[in-house]
């Protein structure tokens, strides 16, 4: 197979925008790139008419089986006022009716104008529908209930040894229905029933969307939304079997505390890395804290905007540390959520350890949204790999300063210090909780704007990254996660023909306009899916 008069987009390359190219693949590989184009006729010749080429994406961070249920589950982030989240909730009953429980993801009720407050189990229990009701905010981070879940939770002893900070009270000092965090973890358990089928059909859903914007590996968090390790294993492998499953996938496994992590490692036989040839394990999930929005990420300083709040550490060292010397003895790799800045420190901390075995596991923090000068010292040292998320900053950059402060807001999503210092990160989604195409997220990394193209100039500009530097973050970064000795992420001879064919060539795009390339066509292995 040859693909013919083509341009080729690569990071850092000695490829030129203007130089045209016929890239011939043989067994999933790429076999030889030859400038100009070629002589050859036959079907085996693909005509690219001087489209681009390019590495195809690997999203180090998502959760692509929540993504996909929200493609057959009640979808409420298009909801903008209470009154339409009632009527999707009465128009979605019939189809929930056998279930105990009625779920929503994806809602914000600070976009709702007609109530004065945001919603409580008093305002779901107008639901009358006979069911408890769980609907899960769009940052994943909070959640509200009603009151026959309420009933519920006060019965379990385990749920009360969860923070208190993370259950939101009532003037009288009772729960209102409003959870954080853990405490929201802890609360999907309850409805964790489902099979592999469910998942099987969740999954189905959300692949077309993942090619559609050329990603063809991702790492994903999902078990916590099927409750069981085994059956998202086979849903995924029974895909593969099936011949459905076209992309690469490495699976986290979430752990509340060091008694889940013993029980993973007795129970499972594979560690980061080892699998099928396209389900593998991943690496192990903690959360540290929480998240700035809800002032329960762990801050060093009080917020801004709320001075005597700090924020929550999920652990004690002592019990961090711990979790990385078992991880480490066992040559799986760790994933921790750490947003602010006192997170990250106990994180860094935990992966100074000799037995945690940082240089040869390439352990990660997800986000580390707030730092300082100290931390990046530590981090330039260290080396742990920081997963981003810069779509975030498209909804977010006008709130980082009310957060941290003036003092810290220069060292909040400081990605272009990373660069600069070289302490590797790699460029991700985290959908559905940010944008999953792409080149969205490359064009906030690039710009520091949102989609408006505010604030001018960018939100702490400094701390742009070039084009070459967001794309090398988002597609060959990844790979050094995945603990596999694989060659992919390039155009290069020997590399699996994995690459997507874009509407425009990037170096030849408008900053401004990044975010409106578009994937033609996705291929894997030399198969075009897309």
């Amino acid at each position: 197979m040859i693909i013919n008069n083509v341009r080729i987009y690569q990071p850092y390359s000695h490829y030129h925008s203007d130089d045209i190219y016929h890239v011939r693949f043989e067994k999933g590989k790429i076999e030889e790139i030859r400038k100009g184009k070629t002589d050859e006729i036959g079907e085996h010749i693909i005509e690219a008419n001087e489209r681009t080429i390019a590495p195809s994406f690997i999203d180090s961070h998502m959760h692509l089986l929540r993504y996909g249920l929200l493609k057959k589950e009640l979808d409420l982030r298009h909801v903008d006022s209470w009154e339409m989240m009632k009527e999707e909730v009465a128009e979605f009953h019939s189809e929930m009716e056998e279930h105990d429980w009625i779920s929503g993801k994806g809602f914000d009720d600070a976009k709702f104008d007609d109530i004065a407050s945001y919603l409580t189990a008093k305002d779901l229990d107008q639901i009358h529908l006979n069911k408890k009701i769980f609907f899960l905010h769009q940052d994943g981070h909070e959640c509200v209930v009603n009151d026959k879940v309420l009933d519920l939770l006060k019965e379990e002893e385990n749920f009360k040894l969860e923070p208190d900070d993370f259950k939101e009270t009532d003037d009288h000092g009772n729960w209102n229905g409003r959870f954080k965090d853990t405490a929201v973890h802890y609360i999907k358990r309850h409805f964790l029933d489902r099979t592999v089928e469910d998942a099987k059909l969740a999954i189905e859903k959300a692949i077309p969307h993942l090619l559609q914007f050329g990603i063809t590996t991702v790492h994903t968090d999902d078990l916590n939304f099927i409750g069981s390790y085994d059956r998202l294993w086979r849903a995924y492998r029974e895909l593969e079997e099936e011949g459905k499953l076209p992309i690469t996938v490495f699976l986290h496994h979430y752990i509340f505390n060091e008694e889940d992590l013993k029980r993973f490692i007795k129970e499972v036989d594979k560690r980061t890395g080892q699998g099928s040839t396209k389900v593998k394990v991943g690496a192990i999930k903690i959360f540290l804290d929480g998240t700035q929005r809800l002032h329960t990420a762990a801050m060093r300083f009080p917020y801004h905007d709320k001075p005597q709040t700090y924020g929550n550490c999920i652990y004690t060292q002592q019990q961090l540390n711990e979790m990385l010397q078992i991880a480490g003895s066992e040559n799986m790799q760790v994933a921790m959520h750490a947003i602010g800045d006192r997170a990250v420190e106990q994180a860094l901390e935990a992966l100074e350890q000799n037995e945690a075995k940082t240089n040869q596991l390439n352990h990660r923090i997800v986000h580390a949204q707030t730092l300082g000068p100290d931390l990046i010292e530590k981090l330039e040292r260290v080396k742990p790999y920081i997963e981003t998320q810069p779509s975030f900053l498209l909804k977010e950059w006008n709130k980082k300063e009310k957060w941290a402060g003036k003092e810290l807001a220069p060292y909040c999503d400081a990605f272009g210090t990373m660069q600069r210092r070289n302490i590797p990160f790699t460029l991700s989604s985290d959908c559905p909780i940010g944008e999953l195409n792409p080149f969205e997220t490359i064009f906030a990394a690039v710009n520091r704007t949102d989609k408006h193209h505010q604030p001018e100039g960018g939100w702490m500009p400094k701390e742009k990254l070039s084009l070459d530097e967001s794309y090398y973050a988002f597609t060959t970064t990844p790979v050094e996660l995945e603990l596999t000795n694989d060659r992919k992420g390039k155009i290069e001879k020997g590399f699996p023909a994995d690459f997507v064919l874009l509407s425009h060539h990037p170096h030849e795009v408008d900053a401004k306009e990044l975010r409106h390339i578009e994937v033609i066509e996705t291929w894997i292995d030399g198969k075009r899916v897309y």
